[in-house]
Order: C-alpha cells, then sequence, then structure tokens
C-alpha cells in the first residue's frame, strides 16, 4: 500500500511540474498603468448583452467568435490573437479595458480608444467575460 501511495505522489509531482509553464504566461502580462489601474465598469449587469454586438463588429473578425483567436483574419497574423476565453480570467477589468483602448505595441492590436465610445468598451469587457 505504502509503495502505490509512493508512486502515486511522485505521478502527480511529475504531472504538475509538467504544468508550470502556464504560471509563467500570467508573470508575463504588463502591468496596468495608472491612468487605467483600478477601473471598474459603470455599467450594469445588462451590459454584456450589448457587448456582443460590439464584439461581433469589432474583434469578431480576429479573435472569432468564441474569442478563441480563431477568426478568419487573425489565421494570418502574427502572433495569433489572444484566445480571450482563457486569457481574460487571468486579468481584471481594467487590463482588458486598457488593452482594448490602447492596442498592444507588436501586434495586430489596434487602439479602439476614439472608435469606440467608453460604454462600447466596457460592453465589449462584459462579454469578453461571458466567453468559454
Amino acid at each position: 500500500m505504502k509503495k502505490i501511495l509512493f508512486v502515486m505522489f511522485i505521478l502527480a509531482a511529475l504531472a504538475l511540474a509538467g504544468c508550470g509553464g502556464g504560471a509563467a504566461a500570467v508573470a508575463t502580462v504588463a502591468p496596468v498603468p495608472a491612468d487605467y489601474a483600478g477601473k471598474t465598469s459603470p455599467l450594469g449587469a445588462d451590459a454584456a448583452a450589448a457587448g456582443a454586438e460590439v464584439f461581433k463588429t469589432n474583434c469578431e473578425s480576429c479573435h472569432g467568435p468564441q474569442g478563441h483567436g480563431d477568426g478568419p483574419a487573425g489565421v494570418a497574423l502574427d502572433p495569433q490573437p489572444k484566445n480571450l476565453a482563457t486569457f481574460a480570467p487571468t486579468v481584471g477589468d481594467d487590463y482588458l479595458y486598457w488593452r482594448i483602448n490602447t492596442g498592444k505595441e507588436g501586434t495586430s492590436m489596434v487602439a479602439w480608444k476614439g472608435v469606440l465610445t467608453d460604454d462600447q468598451v466596457w460592453q465589449a469587457v462584459a462579454f469578453i467575460r461571458t466567453l468559454k
């Protein structure tokens, strides 16, 4: 019995060690600038429904209908668009609001500030939170 428990412990430790790469990805997320840090949505619970239309019109071509980074325009991009369904849970709303507004240098993520209203950006953030 002790040998079985020991083997199970070793296998579990090896499995956990193999999963260590995910923690590094979270650690490399840029800090939110002071102008955006701590911002929260001023919108209500219905914002995600309106955000679905904002996302479909402006984001879906690159990020795909479920936000998996597999939109028709995204397949040709280097680097590929983020899989928002897996990335969004690792960051705060202030991060998403900042990135949508300012884009991301070195990628094809464009700045939407001045194109989308603040409410539309927050609606998109709310919708992104619903992606699975």
